[in-house]
């Protein structure tokens, strides 16, 4: 009878025993499972992030050849990305280091935006300023050519008196202005803010030009081109050539350095854009000077 008690004992506690091994049998199996299920995970999402930086270098790499002189700050910009795609791939693959990956990612990812829409502003920018040039170009070619039909028709020491006789200008210079209800100005470089743009510029002294009552026409473009104030239109060489300008500026000059200085309202009641502005001063139909300015 006790050797029958005996052998039940023996053989509960092999049950027990074989119980509590194939316990520890299934559960180290389903953890060495979900460790390899975890690792796959992690080494399929370093891949997206090292696939998001290879993205974010080839734009680099597009607005680079884009510009003949490259941005310095993209350069800058991809150096950091190609330098954290580098120790991404040699780094530990665990929850800790690519959660640290993909903080600095988002991080580029926001200084991308911002670099790519301040090289696209540049851009459009750039492409304004050779419109501009190219505007100007002509128009100094055309009063080239002119010069030359004097210098034809007349003998040198006329023409050479006939310019020395021409007002010039100097120092001609736009800008945003705030406009106090006591008239007290205040410059500002802020779009919104600004009630008018004040041109200023300065008529050097000229023995030989003629004085009295004088007119220039002063012409204010916007960031679209648009040109700004009263914007009429005035007719030279029997209609071969017009002009849209913003104001007329009227001084009554003698032979003296003059300082002028006149404003230009936007278009109805419209508040001024942010962008690039130019200036251009015409004596009748002759470009004196230009200039640019930028409200943000």
């Amino acid at each position: 009878m006790e050797n029958t008690k005996n052998n039940i004992g023996l053989k509960v506690a092999l049950g027990i025993a074989l119980a509590l091994f194939l316990g520890t049998v299934f559960y180290t199996s389903k953890l060495y499972n979900d460790k390899k299920e975890n690792e796959a995970q992690l080494t399929e999402e370093k891949a997206l992030v090292m696939k998001d930086l290879t993205a974010m270098s080839a734009q680099y790499d597009l607005a680079i050849g884009e510009n003949e002189v490259a941005n310095q700050r993209i350069v800058e910009a991809k150096e950091r990305i190609q330098g954290l795609l580098d120790s991404l791939k040699v780094s530990e693959t665990n929850v800790r280091s690519l959660w640290r990956y993909k903080k600095k990612y988002l991080a580029l990812q926001d200084e991308m935006d911002i670099i790519l829409a301040e090289n696209d502003k540049l851009k459009v920018e750039n492409k304004l300023l050779a419109s501009s040039l190219d505007s100007t170009r002509v128009q100094l070619e055309e009063r080239a050519m002119f010069t030359d039909s004097l210098l034809v028709q007349n003998t040198e020491l006329a023409g050479v008196v006939e310019d020395a006789s021409s007002l010039t200008m100097l120092g001609l210079k736009g800008f945003g202005v705030i406009e106090r209800s006591s008239g007290k100005l205040i410059p500002t470089e802020r779009a919104r803010r600004a009630d008018k743009i004040r041109v200023c510029y300065t008529v050097p002294q000229n023995k030989l030009a003629k004085s009295g009552d004088t007119e220039f026409y002063i012409q204010v473009l916007d960031p679209k081109d648009n040109v700004l104030g009263i914007n009429e239109q005035v007719v030279f060489d029997e209609g071969i050539k017009t002009l849209n300008y913003s104001m007329i500026s009227k001084f009554n000059y003698e032979n003296s350095s003059l300082d002028v200085c006149e404003f230009v309202a936007a278009n109805g009641d419209e508040n001024f854009e942010k962008g690039r502005y130019v200036v251009n001063v015409f004596n009748k139909n002759e470009l004196l000077s230009t200039s640019t300015f930028t409200l943000k």
